[in-house]
């Protein structure tokens, strides 16, 4: 994505199906902070709602594993899959750091959660750095078949971070999508990009307002919503135009609303003790 807007993003919100997407995440939020259950317990909720987001990312990012393992912290083994789990879960323990970091300093919290995602999985010297030409790139299911070039890939990720630091006046789902749009499509890092795509798409909806408790389940959303649906919202977002740049934010919105609603089961189990 580029543009030359002093406030880029803030016409992304007149597109095609955004302004209805921004209506029914808001919606579906409000519904959920209503719950009465959260006077006393939204801690309990949010961090119920980062354990199953980390089950879920991991999920998406092809490591479908039991949210009862994640929950025990034990038993994550040398299978395949595991290392993405293991990031999954790390990023979903430094939530509130990350929150703080990226509020401060956008570009050193996509190094951290790079550090979080990748230790023990790729060669140590390329973890927390953009890939550069000639390194392998791991692309999760739905991702791009092609990756972009390494220096295109830096330039993004450069772009992405002064994009997250500059103030906007557009909605923060739009905010959210265009960032982890941007990481999934550019695939800067070359392993556990969409892990990082996910954690950002969730701390960009607390740090401007959408939801300030972390209480929703947005990676659960993207899972339910399935494989085909994010490999076609992806590629319209990859697509440039004002329609793909809308279908990605639309799907991004519907995902949010599965995470309402899987948050609000959170708090009904909650209430039935």
């Amino acid at each position: 994505m580029t543009t030359t807007s002093a406030d880029p993003l803030a016409a992304l919100g007149s597109l095609p199906g955004v302004a209805e997407a921004v209506d029914e995440a808001r919606a579906a939020v409000d519904r959920l902070r209503a719950h009465k259950v959260l006077r006393s317990r939204a801690a309990d909720v949010s961090a119920e709602s980062a354990l199953r987001g980390a089950r879920a990312s991991a999920a998406v990012a092809g490591a479908d594993w039991p949210l009862e393992e994640l929950r025990r912290r034990t038993g994550l083994g040398d299978e395949p899959d595991a290392g993405l789990v293991r990031g999954a879960v790390r990023i979903c323990g430094e939530l509130p750091e990350l929150l703080v970091v990226l509020r401060q300093a956008p570009a050193q919290a996509l190094t951290r959660m790079h550090m979080l995602a990748a230790a023990g999985q790729i060669e140590p010297d390329r973890i927390g750095r953009p890939r550069v030409g000639g390194e392998p790139v791991t692309i999760e299911p739905g991702g791009p078949s092609t990756p972009v070039a390494a220096d295109e890939a830096a330039a993004r990720l450069t772009a992405l971070a002064g994009l997250i630091a500059a103030p906007s006046k557009a909605p923060a789902l739009v905010v959210a999508a265009v960032a982890q749009g941007e990481l999934l499509a550019a695939t800067p890092f070359g392993w556990g990009d969409g892990l990082l795509g996910r954690a950002v798409f969730r701390l960009l909806l607390v740090a401007r307002g959408l939801d300030p408790q972390s209480l929703v389940v947005p990676e659960v959303g993207f899972l339910d919503l399935g494989l085909e649906a994010r490999r076609a919202a992806l590629d319209a977002y990859r697509s440039g135009t004002a329609e793909g740049l809308g279908s990605w934010i639309a799907h991004c919105g519907a995902a949010v609303v599965g995470g309402a609603q899987e948050a609000l089961a959170v708090c009904e189990a909650l209430m039935r003790g």
